[in-house]
Parts: C-alpha cells; sequence; structure tokens
C-alpha cells in the first residue's frame, strides 16, 4: 500500500502511473494486510462510491418530507427522479472537465504532488482565472453554508433526544466537536467514515419509512399539496440541493488510484440514494400530511423510541462526518492561501485550517432554520456551483472543433454526437437558470425571510416546542 506520509500528502502521480499504481496496490494488497490502510488510506472506485453516495445523503433525508408536504406526493417523486438524473450528469461533466485539464498539465510535465487538484483549477487550466474567479466564489460558498447546514442539523437532532438545552447551546457543543475535523488530512482518509455513514443513512431511512407505517396516519391527515408557489418551489429546490452535493467531487476523484473510473460512479450513487430517500420521504408524508409543513424535521414528528434514539444518534455521527466532508475542500483552498498546503505535519496543518471553523460555527448560531436554509443554498449556490457552471464550461471548453478531436474523453456511448452533448447542456443551464435559480431563489429566500421575521437571527430554539404553561399553584392547607 501507500506509505502514510503519502497518503497525508494526498499524492496521486499521474493519470498514467495511476493505473501502474493501482496494480501494484492490488498486489500488495493480498501479501500484506495493514488495518491502519484498510480503514484510513483508500483510493478505489469503491472508496469513491461510497464517498458520493454517503455525502449525497446526510441531513437532508430529514427534511425530504417537509419537501413533499410542500411538493404534494407526484411532484416530490418527479422532482427526485429528474434532479438525481441531471445532478449526476453535471457531475459525469465535471471528471471529464477533471481528466481534460490533468491530460493537458501532464503533458507539460506538470507534477501534482504533494498538490491536490481542486474544481476552481480546473476552471482555471481550462478557461482562464475570470472562470477561477467565479468558480472559487461559488464553490467555496456553497462549501461554507454545506458545513452551517451540518452543524445547524446536529442541534437540531440532538434536541429530540435530550431537550434539556437549548438548540443554540447544542450549536456551541456540535461546532467544537465538528472542528476536529481539521486533523483529517484528505479525502483518502474517509474510507472507514465513508462506509460507515452511508451505513448510518440506511438505517435512519428505512427506519423512518417503517416508523411512518407502523404509525399510520395520523387523524384527518391531509394531503393538500400544492397549494401554494412559494412553498412548491421552496421544496424543489430542497430536491434541487438533495442531488447536488458534487462541490467536492474532484477532490474525491483526486484521491482515486485510477480517476479515469468515476465516470458513473456518481449515477450509481444516485441510484442507491433513490432506495433510501423515495420510501422514506414518502411514506413520512403518507403519515403525517400536512403537519409536516410545520416541522421541517422529520424526527419531530416520528413517535420516541430506542430505534428514533438509535437514528439520531447514528445520524449525528454521519453529519460529523459530511462536515469533514464539506469543509476539506475549503481547508485546501485556505492551505493555499496562506502557503501551508504543502507542510508534512499533521498537527501544524490543523492549526493552520482553524480559521475555517469559526465562521462556518457563527452561522450556524445566527441562521439556525433547519430545512429552509437548505433550499436557500440550492436554489442561490447549488444551481450555478454544481449545474450551470459545469455545463457552461463543458460547452467553452469544447467549442472548437480542435479541441473537439483532441479530447481527453469522447463523448459517452449513450450519446456519441457532440452536438448532443451541447443540446443536453444548454438545457440543464436554461432550466436550473429559470426553475432552480429563478422561481426557487424567489421562493426560498421568501421563505427564508419569513422566517427570519418569525423566529429572528440567532433564535435560541428554531421549531421547538413551546414551553410548558406554570402549574397553577393550589394553596396548600396548613396544619
Amino acid at each position: 500500500m501507500l506509505p502514510q506520509k503519502l497518503a497525508e500528502e494526498a499524492i496521486v502521480p499521474n493519470l498514467n502511473e495511476t493505473e501502474h499504481e493501482g496494480k501494484e496496490e492490488d498486489k500488495e494488497s493480498q501479501s500484506i494486510f495493514s488495518v491502519k490502510n484498510l480503514l484510513w488510506h483508500g483510493g478505489s472506485s469503491w472508496d469513491a462510491w461510497f464517498s458520493c453516495a454517503s455525502n449525497q445523503v446526510a441531513q437532508v433525508l430529514l427534511t425530504l418530507p417537509y419537501s413533499f408536504s410542500q411538493l404534494g406526493m407526484l411532484s416530490g417523486i418527479l422532482f427526485q427522479i429528474f434532479y438525481g438524473i441531471m445532478g449526476s450528469w453535471t457531475a459525469y461533466i465535471i471528471s471529464v472537465l477533471y481528466i481534460e485539464y490533468r491530460s493537458r498539465k501532464e503533458k507539460e510535465n506538470v507534477s501534482f504532488k504533494n498538490h491536490v487538484i481542486q474544481w476552481f483549477e480546473v476552471l482555471d487550466g481550462l478557461l482562464g482565472p475570470y472562470w477561477k474567479a467565479i468558480g472559487l466564489a461559488f464553490n467555496c460558498t456553497f462549501l461554507l453554508f454545506g458545513s452551517v447546514i451540518q452543524l445547524i442539523a446536529c442541534a437540531s437532532n440532538i434536541y429530540y433526544i435530550n431537550d434539556h438545552l437549548d438548540k443554540r447551546t447544542w450549536t456551541y457543543i456540535f461546532g467544537a466537536c465538528c472542528a476536529t475535523t481539521v486533523f483529517i488530512p484528505s479525502f483518502h482518509n474517509y474510507r472507514i467514515w465513508s462506509f460507515l455513514g452511508l451505513g448510518m443513512t440506511t438505517y435512519t431511512a428505512w427506519y423512518m419509512a417503517i416508523a411512518a407505517i407502523v404509525h399510520g396516519q395520523v387523524e384527518g391527515v391531509q394531503h393538500s399539496g400544492p397549494k401554494k408557489l412559494v412553498l412548491y418551489f421552496t421544496g424543489a429546490t430542497n430536491i434541487l440541493y438533495t442531488f447536488g452535493g458534487h462541490a467536492v467531487t474532484v477532490e474525491i476523484m483526486h484521491a482515486m488510484w485510477k480517476p479515469q473510473k468515476f465516470k458513473y460512479i456518481y449515477l450509481m450513487a444516485t441510484l442507491y440514494v433513490f432506495t433510501l430517500t423515495l420510501p422514506s420521504a414518502s411514506a413520512v408524508y403518507w403519515a403525517f400530511g400536512d403537519e409536516l409543513l410545520n416541522h421541517s424535521n422529520a424526527f419531530s414528528l416520528l413517535p420516541k423510541s430506542g430505534f428514533r434514539d438509535a437514528a439520531v444518534i447514528l445520524m449525528l455521527i454521519h453529519q460529523f462526518i459530511t462536515f469533514g466532508f464539506a469543509c476539506t475542500p475549503l481547508y485546501f483552498v485556505w492551505e493555499k492561501v496562506i502557503g501551508m498546503h504543502d507542510t508534512k505535519s499533521i498537527c501544524l496543518r490543523a492549526v493552520a485550517r482553524l480559521p475555517v471553523v469559526v465562521p462556518i460555527w457563527f452561522l450556524a448560531i445566527i441562521f439556525p432554520f433547519f430545512g429552509p436554509i437548505n433550499s436557500a443554498v440550492g436554489a442561490l449556490l447549488v444551481s450555478f456551483t454544481v449545474y450551470i457552471i459545469p455545463a457552461l464550461a463543458h460547452m467553452l471548453t469544447y467549442r472548437k472543433a480542435s479541441a473537439r478531436q483532441n479530447a481527453a474523453e469522447k463523448p459517452p456511448f449513450f450519446m456519441p454526437s457532440w452536438v448532443g452533448m451541447y443540446a443536453l447542456n444548454t438545457f440543464v443551464v436554461a432550466w436550473v437558470l429559470v426553475v432552480g435559480f429563478g422561481f426557487g431563489g424567489w421562493a426560498s429566500m421568501t421563505n427564508f425571510v419569513r422566517q427570519v421575521d418569525t423566529f429572528g437571527l440567532f433564535a435560541k430554539c428554531y421549531q421547538c416546542k413551546p414551553p410548558p404553561p406554570p402549574a397553577a399553584v393550589a394553596a396548600a392547607p396548613h396544619h
């Protein structure tokens, strides 16, 4: 296996060497069993699949029933399938651009030792500094708020086990816990975490589905959605956010021994995710209906039990993992800014990374709106970061005949024509710009502002149960 030092430095030599290296890895893995490497250092296609699937369905699993109450059952199911396929397509586009960028650079004898390639660098190498700036701004802001959402989710979930502390206090506590992710060097080192994380969300999804069916429909249940455009497009953009979790696609690819194999991994991950999101969201919405409109976290309606507490605890651990996933690219960017990216000391890098965690912690305390913040981030950030920018970048990269002729990756077997590629990318850009960013942005920000007006910034306990009324004090008889 690769030495631990190389794992910490996230070294992947070049596209040709990785093929040879992968074969060497296979040979060594048969002769040498290393627990450290088994649990810590991963770069296989399976590692990438677990990373993609685990990262895609974190806390958003708990908000999908809320989205179904806004959209209605039919629209909820159709939007999941539609955005899942669209998200898989743009993940494929990002992987093609990564291979193109890396191939061009390695022809110039550029080495990526001690350097993790990131999305904004791909845009810079293929399209120039303006695209780099745009990609960096959107990607970093998306990852920043993605990390914020994980902290909010941690506080929201633990409250349903222990409500002696308010959600804001729990945010303080989990902010300190999640700060320990500064010690995880790179995506090579998420092997065991990705595997466990997917197991946790699988349990939680099927617990939600089974618990809702066993509970049955509440008395007088109503399924009136969709009834307001604001709610409809808010729910749709939350699902856009659900299947737009590939802001870390390039970093996951770079951690692979054979990044060329990534092409269809995200689609395979999405197909598995459908088996979690569709049954759980449908069952919970069937059971509780319109009650979900005021309960963005599904745990708040499911009956208290040992199974629910287990699901809450597993989701807390998974959100810690997802926080690390979202923060690690931010750590890389910050290290490059301050000149610490080549540093070999894990402890020194950890200290240098700490300033990244502080604004995330602060924003989670300011905007504790679990659910509505997902839709806002989906409409304003995911729409560009994950859908529009990759599709546009692909069209501009291959706009010349020479670029298409010399492309490192040709069009896929199911769409052998470049015209078809351009047509599909144009559809993605137009749809997401109008429906995701336009209508979705209007609806989600309207809903978000409504939450601010209702609960205020720095809300102590968002959507918590009201305190019990003061008990009437009976006059005790005197003896």
